[in-house]
């Protein structure tokens, strides 16, 4: 009989093969010092283009104050429990409506973290006679939640409506047996790609379909929208988005995450969902900075102004210089390239330590064999001359990559 550690030695997985050779370099890097477009790694001082703090949040003095002081009021135990049993506060509830509010919804729940969060929603809203229909290029953390699933689910070809429109009809013949109903789930803004959703195409289909619609928006809530309330904003298409979550991770720079729906739904959702019942609330800190970061996106639209100048800057001098930025119509600026990981790891290692630009590398298996994708995350803190910068140094090592430099067989060494 085997001891089930054994094929841990045996299988790493497609990332943890290269474990020993990566850690702490491509893979578990440390940023130091103070949050911003120019951190600490590995001792010398990068241009970072790898956080998602869009708005510049993270280090904001108003923000930080907000933090400190919450901290020193409140620790951070308080309040313990769950919040159905003695965990809730006023402070929880007022962040809830003043989510809901902004996001033009009519009631709101706090989530501990995005991931969990999204997980968990699923399999609180569907059953085994339920079918979902999801986009095949979804986060890891729908797909995860789909997996709970213990009824049927269909996948529909990344942003593509004739591929939904069958997989929907497929749902409907199939709920029309079981007695069941049917949960679209889709993103807002891929993280990957920057493309968006087809949100107000996939609302159409209600016409057609009974379907519900849940949104991912984490990379949508804050950037996009006249408002900044997310990709519905963007698309117009608010009310026919049925179930609309974000995280605080990113344009928030906090912890935690929201999902926004009908006071029904809520309320379902504050007393099924299992990651939030059996789970310690919010600390108070987290919660009163959330209040603070939302009053500042909604009160001050110059940070996302801000924001975009540097995206539109970056996105349009990476195209005009012949870089492939695939389709992203988001702050999301994924710079597409070809070559195999150990080349993806010598143009990294170029990049970090002889132009001192720090930014996240993707290869396989998040993106298919043969790509290498360089994603650049501009902030409302990043300035022109970090753009300037930036693709003067991607022109270099575009150049090398294309002559065969990096071309090597193992991954690229560090000190």
């Amino acid at each position: 009989m085997r001891d089930i550690f054994d094929k841990l030695h045996e299988r790493m997985g497609p990332l943890g093969q290269h474990a020993d050779d990566a850690h702490g370099y491509y893979t578990f890097p440390k940023l130091e010092g103070p949050i911003g477009p120019r951190m600490i790694f590995r001792g010398k001082e990068r241009l970072n283009w790898s956080l998602n703090n869009y708005l510049g949040l993270a280090n904001h003095p108003d923000v930080m104050k907000a933090d400190t002081d919450a901290a020193a009021q409140f620790g951070m135990a308080y309040p313990m429990g769950a919040r159905m049993m003695s965990g809730n506060s006023n402070y929880h509830e007022q962040l809830e409506r003043d989510l809901a509010s902004f996001v033009q919804k009519p009631d709101c729940i706090l989530l501990n973290y995005g991931y969990q969060g999204v997980l968990s929603a699923i399999d609180a809203l569907v059953d085994r006679h339920d079918v979902i229909v999801y986009d095949a290029e979804s986060h890891a953390c729908i797909i995860d939640g789909v997996r709970l699933h213990m009824g049927k689910r269909f996948v529909y070809n990344h942003n593509n409506m004739e591929s939904l429109e069958q997989q929907l009809k497929r749902a409907t013949k199939l709920v029309e047996s079981t007695g069941g109903a049917i949960l679209v789930i889709t993103e807002g803004v891929f993280g990957m790609t920057g493309s968006q959703g087809k949100l107000k195409e996939i609302v159409a289909m209600k016409e057609k379909f009974n379907f519900r619609l849940l949104v991912d928006d984490a990379h949508g809530f804050g950037t996009m929208g006249k408002t900044g309330a997310g990709t519905c904003e963007e698309q117009d298409c608010i009310e026919g988005v049925d179930i609309y979550f974000s995280t605080f991770a990113k344009s928030m720079a906090g912890i935690g995450a929201f999902i926004a729906s009908e006071p029904h739904v809520i309320k379902f959702l504050r007393y099924n969902m299992r990651s939030q019942i059996y789970a310690k609330a919010l600390p108070m800190p987290l919660v009163v900075g959330s209040i603070k970061r939302l009053e500042m996106i909604r009160t001050q639209p110059e940070l996302k102004n801000k924001l975009w100048t540097i995206t539109n800057a970056l996105q349009n001098g990476l195209k005009e210089a012949g870089f492939n930025i695939g389709i992203t119509t988001t702050p999301v600026t994924p710079v597409v390239l070809n070559g195999t990981i150990p080349e993806a790891t010598h143009l990294t290692h170029d990049l970090r330590e002889n132009f001192n630009i720090f930014c996240s590398i993707v290869v396989y298996p998040v993106v298919p064999k043969g790509m290498i994708i360089l994603r650049l995350i501009p902030t409302a803190v990043h300035s022109l001359d970090d753009v300037n910068e930036t693709i003067a140094a991607f022109k270099s090592i575009k150049s090398k990559l294309d002559a065969g430099e990096y071309r090597k067989e193992k991954l690229a060494e560090f000190a």
